[in-house]
């Protein structure tokens, strides 16, 4: 997910969904993508990790990868699902959860709508490239057939301030 270095701004506080409170549960899986969010930095990549779970385990790990593979696809969301999807053994994640450090973009909640998941956990919103809320509301728009959970703000400032460190270094 490229950024403007210089206009890189993020919002911590969660606004797409207060349907319940953050379980320990969803801030134990969200540890697990800022961990997969510091293997992209320290690969020089955009710091964006993600996980998929089902049934408590982790099924699938992703972080940016963009430069790395020369992939424009190869955003943390995508990475993490085609893992699961490998291990599952099934392209359709409908008994998975999507744990992603910032909010996912248009190509990113596309792919979680084609896979069908369940939920999805994110950190930070993106107010230049979000779908879930901030610019399109990709996820759960009513013209498509899937409708998703989505938990906004776990672990927001932690997520926002690893991105915002990392443009910060660049300038």
């Amino acid at each position: 997910m490229a950024k403007s270095a210089s206009k890189l701004s993020l919002n911590v506080s969660p606004s797409v969904s207060a349907v319940s409170a953050v379980s320990a549960a969803d801030e134990r899986w969200m540890e697990e993508a800022l961990r997969c969010a510091q293997r992209a930095l320290e690969a020089g990549e955009v710091p964006v990790g993600a996980v998929v779970v089902s049934d408590g385990q982790v099924v699938g790990r992703g972080w940016n990868r963009n430069l790395t593979d020369c992939d424009p696809t190869a955003h943390a969301e995508i990475v993490a699902m085609r893992e699961a999807g490998r291990n599952l053994g099934n392209h359709r994640l409908g008994a998975c959860e999507l744990f992603a450090t910032i909010e996912p973009c248009a190509m990113c909640a596309g792919a979680a709508v084609h896979a069908r998941l369940r939920r999805l956990v994110y950190g930070a919103d993106d107010p230049k490239a979000g779908a879930a809320h901030s610019v399109l509301q990709v996820l759960n728009h009513p013209k498509l057939n899937h409708r998703m959970e989505v938990q906004a703000g776990v672990l927001a400032g932690r997520a926002a301030e690893m991105l915002q460190e990392f443009f910060r270094n660049r300038r």
